[in-house]
């Protein structure tokens, strides 16, 4: 390769060009020669060709980036493979998912972690997603604008420039957060006096949780000791370990545009029949909410509850911008992938990494699969 990095990039795309070109015509060929093989007429040989050519790219990119580094993935995970070592990697059998399930406490505590976050994030992130859909399914002026609004984060997603403003907005003395809380607490009172409900009941939650991490409970009973919290008390949310779950909570309520356009075309799809013949039998708008249009939205929660699922137990980038550096606190919120980084890219442990990417894998397979079970009992889909 020659010296010059600005003549490496070029080298490198017209080869890269050229290999995709390559594999596309390789792989259109060999589709060719094996309908050719068993029979087929000229017509179809060459539909098989032209469809493989075109399609060839991804193919060859999903074998290459998918693949072919699962298989990998799945043999380093019986090794001691290390990127810093220069020995070679060593088979050791089942002993990386022997450590990680019956020995890491740092895997364990990543699981409830992950569990705060999926029991008690997921059900507020899918309740706040339909409230904004069955608000937003009102006819009135500037819905567009608000769908606009509310669809936003999602386009911008959870990248770096984003998460560092909610670092921001998110700090305990100068957040704009914590300055409208204290400002609606001072000119209202009962605001105060919910908030500061909500703050203890959110302590006693999670000093639980983090006693499930370590085996004691010293924190929580400190916390029921404390009692109701002081006047112009305020979350501390990226400051203490007793928030920083519930700040990352807030960040998938924030990003729940995707969950609210589902719901939103699902009571689209619901029969205005239904709702005026329930009307006329003096149903209430609550009652024919309740009674009429959830039931009918089962086979969307369910899709939400699926893919919230995944993604939750997915969790690492707001963990990743808001607490890498924040190292007294950041044990308290690592998740199971954040885990798998930490091992993985942090410590080199690639063996182990990858054990642990398995791991997850299977975690989320079982979960997906009880809920496909268990759909059954509580998901309609008769009217559709």
């Amino acid at each position: 390769m020659p010296g010059n990095p600005y003549l490496n990039v070029l080298v490198t795309v017209f080869l890269t060009v050229i290999f995709i070109i390559t594999s596309s015509y390789g792989l259109g060929f060999l589709a060719r020669f094996i309908v050719k093989l068993r029979g087929a007429p000229r017509s179809y040989q060459e539909d098989t060709f032209a469809g493989y050519l075109f399609a060839a790219p991804w193919i060859v990119g999903f074998a290459i980036f998918v693949i072919i580094p699962l298989f990998f993935s799945l043999y380093w995970s019986f090794t001691d493979y290390r990127v810093t070592s220069r020995d070679p990697a060593n088979w050791v059998g089942i002993e990386n998912y022997y450590n990680i399930l019956f020995k890491d406490a740092g895997f364990r505590a990543s699981i409830v972690n992950t569990l705060y976050l999926t029991v008690i994030g997921l059900p507020l992130q899918m309740g706040v997603a339909l409230f904004l859909a069955v608000m937003l399914n009102q006819k009135m002026r500037g819905e567009r604008i608000f769908r606009m609004a509310f669809y936003l984060p999602v386009i911008l997603g959870f990248n770096t420039a984003v998460l560092l403003c909610w670092r921001l907005m998110l700090n305990t003395g100068t957040g704009i957060i914590n300055q409208i809380i204290r400002a609606l607490s001072s000119s209202f009172p009962p605001f105060g006096y919910v908030t500061r409900a909500l703050i203890f009941v959110q302590e006693i939650i999670t000093s639980f949780f983090l006693g499930i991490n370590t085996g004691k409970f010293n924190l929580m009973i400190k916390v029921l000791e404390a009692g109701f919290p002081v006047e112009n008390r305020v979350p501390l949310w990226v400051q203490s370990p007793l928030w920083t779950k519930m700040s990352v909570i807030l960040l998938m309520i924030w990003g729940c545009g995707t969950m609210m356009l589902i719901f939103l075309a699902g009571l689209n799809n619901i029969p205005r029949e239904l709702h005026e013949a329930a009307e006329v039998d003096g149903a209430s708008a609550w009652q024919r909410f309740w009674k009429v249009s959830f039931p009918l939205l089962s086979p969307y929660i369910f899709y939400n509850l699926i893919v919230g699922l995944i993604s939750s137990l997915q969790i690492f980038e707001p963990i990743f911008v808001l607490y890498r550096d924040n190292q007294p606190i950041v044990s308290s919120t690592i998740s199971m992938v954040y885990y798998l980084w930490q091992k993985s890219f942090s410590h080199f442990e690639i063996g182990y990494g990858s054990a642990i990417s398995w791991v997850i894998l299977v975690i989320i397979f079982i979960v997906t699969v009880v809920q496909f079970r268990v759909q059954d009992r509580w998901v309609t889909y008769e009217i559709y």
